[in-house]
């Protein structure tokens, strides 16, 4: 999510910069692991500010809100501005950029990006919300239907601006999940709703939607990322004016979640199964390796994360996920990119 101020960027020729830390060597991986632990869990091998305040093309690099592997390996970085990026994903150095927009030829609030095994982009819009496909040259290929409930009032229940934030294929790709930023009107606060679309001769369909609760009302999900076995890497982030941002990472399990499409209200009555999570990280109590802030935050590392992907798995089976934060085009905020390592466990 943006906030919506805008301000005039402070542009930076360092586009080219190296990475803040350099991974560490094979002769220290022992004790870097040691050393750049979050918790038993999550490990940060580095992270890299080498966008910040940049443009490519004379479009902005920046408002990152989501990224994908794309299928020749590159990463692609979705601003909210309406903007997809490609990027080396050694280097993170733009090497393109498609302009994105409705059926109006309008700008959407674009926040959440999935790439179909065809190539093609799904594109989630907060505004409505919505989800779209784009072919990869960005032509608008078709919009996905969306539940009443979850559109933005009056319309349905949701409020503006905290709609459909994350989006993710699950294994196989048979199954298309996104996750609302905040709770439906009549849920419990701090109750989010995941919405599912399932693939059906070659179209995705209406699924099972789940129910997941964040550790407080305040905190809202930018996004939510499949792991190999089906699970689900979820973020939950808050700000606190004068103290900073909040940004825990979750595993959770959709396994014997109740299907709550059909329930009006969740107001943490029996019988509804939320989806189970296990906390992973709170990303404060990764080391800082240097990082700076540009306003108050628990640990300088900090910034508006947003966007996360899931890019493979390290020689101990650990997963390789890659976390950017949005920096709202505001000179006090950071575009950065964190490198984590996850142990997931095994499912039971």
């Amino acid at each position: 999510m943006t906030l919506r101020r805008r301000t005039r960027p402070v542009l930076s020729a360092a586009l080219a910069a190296a990475f803040c830390l350099a991974a560490p060597g094979a002769a220290a991986h022992a004790n870097a692991s040691r050393n750049h632990a979050c918790s038993p869990a999550v490990t940060l091998d580095r992270f890299s500010d080498a966008l910040d305040k940049t443009t490519y093309d004379g479009s902005y690099v920046g408002n990152l809100s989501a990224l994908a592997v794309d299928r020749d390996g590159s990463l692609a970085a979705l601003a909210d501005r309406s903007t997809l990026f490609r990027l080396d994903a050694k280097t993170l150095r733009p090497t393109g950029a498609t302009n994105l927009a409705d059926e109006n030829g309008k700008e959407l609030d674009s926040e959440g990006l999935a790439v179909d095994r065809d190539g093609t982009r799904l594109v989630t819009s907060e505004t409505e919300p919505s989800v779209r496909r784009y072919s990869r040259a960005g032509k608008l290929l078709e919009r996905l239907p969306v539940p009443d409930d979850l559109r933005v009032a009056p319309a349905g229940r949701a409020t503006a601006n905290q709609t459909f934030e994350g989006l993710t294929l699950l294994p196989g790709g048979h199954t298309l999940l996104a996750s609302m930023e905040y709770a439906l009107a009549g849920d419990d606060p701090g109750t989010v709703r995941f919405q599912t679309w399932t693939r059906e001769h070659g179209r995705f369909r209406l699924g099972a939607q789940y129910a997941y609760r964040t550790d407080d009302p305040s905190l809202g999900v930018p996004e939510v990322q499949s792991t190999p076995d089906g699970r689900l890497l979820v973020l939950e982030r808050g700000f606190t004016a004068g103290v900073g941002n909040t940004v825990r990472l979750y595993l959770a399990d959709p396994r014997h979640a109740t299907d709550t499409s059909r329930v009006p209200d969740l107001t943490g009555q029996p019988g509804v199964r939320l989806l189970r999570k296990t906390p992973l990280a709170d990303i404060a109590d990764c080391p800082s390796l240097g990082a700076t802030a540009r306003q108050p935050q628990p640990n300088p590392l900090l910034d508006n994360i947003e966007g996360m992907t899931v890019t493979g798995r390290d020689g101990t089976g650990r997963l390789k996920v890659l976390l950017v934060s949005d920096d709202n085009q505001n000179p006090a905020q950071t575009t950065r990119f964190y490198y984590l390592r996850v142990r997931t466990g095994a499912t039971r």
